[in-house]
Parts: C-alpha cells; structure tokens; sequence
C-alpha cells in the first residue's frame, strides 16, 4: 500500500531560501543530531538554527542523540546545550531528546530535554505523533509499547526518531541491521512514514523502505568528512559540513529542508501520506 508521495525541489548552492511554505496551523519543528560537543561548529550550526528561526518559527526540537558528549557535569550541559541553544530557549523553543550510545543516563531527568525520566515516549503536535525510542537499548518491551502506541495512534502522521540508522550508506558505522530486525517490523505494520536517526556523522537521505522515509541527521557538531560511500539506496547525501533539518507539517504535506552550517540548503522536497482526517491540535504524551 502507498501511503505517501515524495515531490523533490532543486537546492540552490547559494545560501539557502526557506524553501518551506507559511501554511496556516501548521507543526514546524527541527531536528539535530550528534551535536554536544562544544565546539565552534555546534555554535554556528545554533545560529543558524537561530536565524532562521526568525522567518520560520519553529516550536520544537527533535534530537536524535549524542546530545551531551564527553563529560556530564553541570558546565558540560551549559557549554553544550543551553549556551549555544540560548536564543531558542528563551523564545519558548522546547526540545525533545532522544538518546544515543555516548549520552548518560542522567539527561532522562534534566528538565530542558523534555524526557521527564523517560527512555521512550511520544507526543502530540497537531496532526502528528512523534516517537522518541532508545535504540541503545532496544527490548521486548520497548518494542512492544511502541506497537501498542502506533497502533492507538490516530495520527496522520507517525514519526520517530532514535539514535542508531536501520540504513545508512556511511563508512565508519553503517547500518544497524540486528536493530533493523527487531525495529523495521513494526514499523511497517503500523504505519510509520518517517524516520530520523544520527549516529553517522553525516546529513543522508535513504531511498523509502516499505513506504518509510529515512533521514539521517548526524552531523549537528561532529562531522566525519567524506564519510559517505553513496549507493543506488542513497537519495540525498552530504558530508563536507554540518547540517540542521527544518520541518513542516500542514494536514497530509510534510516539508522539509536541510540546511548547513553556512546556510546552504543540501537537500529540500515535500511528502504527500494519506488523508488528514484528524486535525487534532492538543499536546500530549507517554512513555517509560
């Protein structure tokens, strides 16, 4: 069964124009990746983040992990999170972590991530449900919350985000495959339209699987350059900066654009799913 389009736009080598359409109510979020580091490229990618938070405003943010690298104390979380993020916090931007394999335990409990003790849980945002898993950790029962979850959903549209990649055409990593195994099922049989994953050091785009969309976002800080070996599998690849993604959702559209650290757009289109019978504009949320 098909249950989405996908309608790809030309990216411009300039420096990017929001290629994203000012749709009345719609859910307008970003999503970053591997980015805690600290360092001077994390900062620049925020300020970017920042500006065009300005013409497109945003109301969340996605994390697909590696959030806090290195050490976890309190300066490490304000040198690696609420410094470079700052304008976008004080404007009322919330951001939703997921974990990946370098973060710790301790950011389940730290307010500004929004996990609230939690290594897996959802929410609402108009008409879509967002997924937040920990793929470090994946088990019979996260796995068996998750299709109880998709299952009740009445969303149009189903996303998650999770650190490891079920494909992914990186050298160093590649993908997940036993996590493939236990994962892609479910998110088949209920209706999953997009996935976003990090953990390679890279911006990528795979080809849909059974109707699913996969992006890669990894590269928020750390960057391994020249980190792709692209293949028939790969739609949109980028691995000489680091980049952002902006998203759009208006009824049954999804927008997206993927921006660098210089304000490059590297990659922009729009997917189409099914009707959008449920407009649904309150929050909500679950998980363990």
């Amino acid at each position: 069964m098909v249950r989405w389009k996908l309608m790809l736009f030309c990216a411009s080598p300039l420096l990017a124009q929001l290629a994203l359409p000012p749709e009345p109510q719609a859910t307008r979020f970003a999503v970053i990746g591997d980015m805690g580091n600290g360092r001077a490229e994390q900062y620049q990618v925020a300020g970017e983040m920042a500006e065009r938070h300005k013409e497109f405003p945003f109301d969340f943010v996605l994390m697909v992990g590696d959030n806090i690298l290195g050490r976890h104390n309190r300066a490490d979380y304000q040198k690696k999170f609420e410094t470079p993020y700052r304008p976008m916090l004080e404007g009322g931007v919330r951001f939703y972590a997921a974990l990946g394999n370098h973060d710790d335990a301790g950011e389940l409990l730290y307010k500004p991530f929004n996990m609230e003790g939690k290594r897996y849980y959802s929410f609402r945002k108009g008409t879509a449900e967002f997924f937040a898993l920990d793929s470090t950790h994946m088990d019979a029962r996260q796995l068996s919350w998750l299709a109880t979850q998709l299952r009740n959903s009445a969303a149009v549209w189903k996303i998650c985000y999770f650190h490891h990649p079920l494909y992914s055409e990186g050298k160093f990593h590649g993908p997940s495959t036993a996590l493939r195994g236990a994962l892609e099922p479910v998110l088949d049989k209920y209706g999953v339209q997009v996935v976003f994953s990090g953990h390679e050091h890279v911006y990528e785009r795979i080809k849909p699987h059974n109707g699913v969309n996969y992006f890669i976002v990894g590269n928020s800080g750390q960057l391994r350059a020249h980190g792709l070996r692209p293949s028939q599998d790969t739609a949109k690849g980028f691995d000489t900066d680091r980049t952002f993604l902006l998203g759009e959702i208006a009824g049954n559209h999804f927008y997206f654009q993927a921006i660098s650290r210089t304000g490059e757009t590297v990659d922009r289109g729009m997917l189409t799913t099914g009707d959008a019978t449920d407009a649904g504009k309150t929050a909500s949320s679950a998980g363990h």
